[in-house]
């Protein structure tokens, strides 16, 4: 009788799988998904203060400034001093990085589904549902 794998192989695995997927999707927008997921966080009303989207992704301060400065040097983002405190930046996505965004979200959608294709039913929304759940 054969064990089940870990979950922690199978959820690394699956995200291996879906970055095979997703990957490609990206490269027509000149972004990956680290960048992705950056311009996805900055996707608000309002503009995030850099300390704000590197704690909204969960990742450290310094990780959080080089990406900036990449998508910064892709006209995607800009910065500018926050109105009541000069020592943090305000970053928003400029007109081009929210053009870019719109077909980058269509295109993962896509990649997303092809991922999910295998999946009988309800089991991919499920899926979603238990994984939103244990996040």
């Amino acid at each position: 009788m054969s064990r089940p794998r870990r979950l922690g192989y199978l959820l690394k695995h699956a995200g291996l799988r879906l970055g095979e997927l997703t990957g490609p999707a990206l490269e027509p927008y000149e972004i990956d998904g680290r960048e992705f997921g950056v311009l996805s966080v900055l996707r608000t009303p309002e503009p995030l203060s850099q300390l704000e989207a590197a704690q909204r992704l969960g990742i450290d301060r310094t990780t959080m400034v080089a990406l900036l400065d990449g998508l910064e040097r892709k006209k995607l983002v800009g910065r500018r001093p926050h109105p009541g405190d000069r020592r943090k930046n305000m970053v928003e996505l400029t007109e081009h990085g929210r053009e870019v965004l719109e077909g980058a979200t269509r295109a993962v959608e896509t990649a997303e589904e092809q991922f999910l294709a295998a999946l009988p039913g309800d089991d991919a929304r499920l899926l979603r549902q238990l994984l939103d759940r244990l996040v």
